[in-house]
């Protein structure tokens, strides 16, 4: 049973600490280096890469339980983007897919105890989110020219009203990447430390004796709980991510509003 020393050094921000596990040296005066959250982020493409293998080697008449599950991702994410972005969205179906997937795979790879959550940093949903953004901006001008600016002049406006009516829409766009990002890491982070506080309770509670396991039911019932709701919200904040990736290649493609 562990003692109210151990259990109040039950730290619910120490599973998110980035640590090294080979140098890479110092380049330029960074100290590069393969970290646990590098080694997760490869471990998350390995595992994706093997589930669509293994679910794609037979492709029989009647799918499997993996094969079902590998078409219903690909019908889910390519009905998401044509609904969003048309039939000329279908060209970045590998992207939007590989976005939904590593992400998907990233939060439910966190759930399991004692491993890394990759969706907890936001310098890894920001390169998420910016490379989402810098693929609208140069796609958009590569297709539309100067055209493409017609995203930020809304039909319709008055023209007293449409230089502070462009400069709205321009903010609103620059800030796309900053919601799209801050929106994943927040949910994963305050769920991880909301699931590790309740489970801290239950420690703390149960050093207690026989009255403190009793009053430790209650924060572990909430502990079961949160945990099924990280499965959704997992599910959810991949979901949200790769819709709003659709919705922001719809205007690469379509500028005018």
């Amino acid at each position: 049973m562990a003692t109210v020393e151990e259990a109040s050094r039950v730290d619910p921000v120490h599973q998110f600490a980035i640590n090294p596990i080979v140098s890479l040296g110092d380049i330029g005066g960074v100290d590069l280096a393969f970290t646990n959250s590098s080694l997760f982020m490869l471990l998350v493409v390995g595992l994706i890469s093997a589930f669509l293998i293994l679910a794609t080697q037979g492709r029989g008449l009647v799918p499997g339980r993996m094969q079902s599950l590998a078409e219903m991702s690909y019908e889910f994410v390519a009905g998401m983007l044509r609904e969003s972005a048309g039939t000329e969205g279908m060209r970045f179906f590998p992207m939007v897919f590989s976005l939904f997937m590593f992400v998907l795979f990233a939060n439910l790879l966190g759930l399991i105890p004692y491993f890394f959550t990759v969706t907890s940093h936001i310098i890894v949903t920001f390169s998420l989110a910016l490379f989402v953004i810098l693929t609208v901006v140069v796609y958009g001008f590569y297709r539309n020219g100067a055209h493409f600016l017609h995203l930020f002049v809304p039909q319709g406006v008055p023209g007293y009203l449409l230089p502070l009516v462009v400069l709205i829409e321009v903010i609103s766009f620059l800030s796309r990447p900053i919601s799209l990002s801050v929106r994943l890491f927040a949910n994963m982070l305050a769920g991880h430390i909301t699931l590790k506080v309740f489970a801290g309770f239950v420690v703390s509670l149960s050093a207690f004796g026989v009255l403190g396991v009793g009053g430790a039911v209650l924060p572990f019932l909430m502990a079961v709980a949160l945990t099924a709701l990280e499965f959704l919200v997992a599910f959810l904040q991949a979901y949200v991510f790769a819709i709003l990736t659709c919705m922001y290649l719809n205007d690469a493609l379509h500028p005018s509003h």
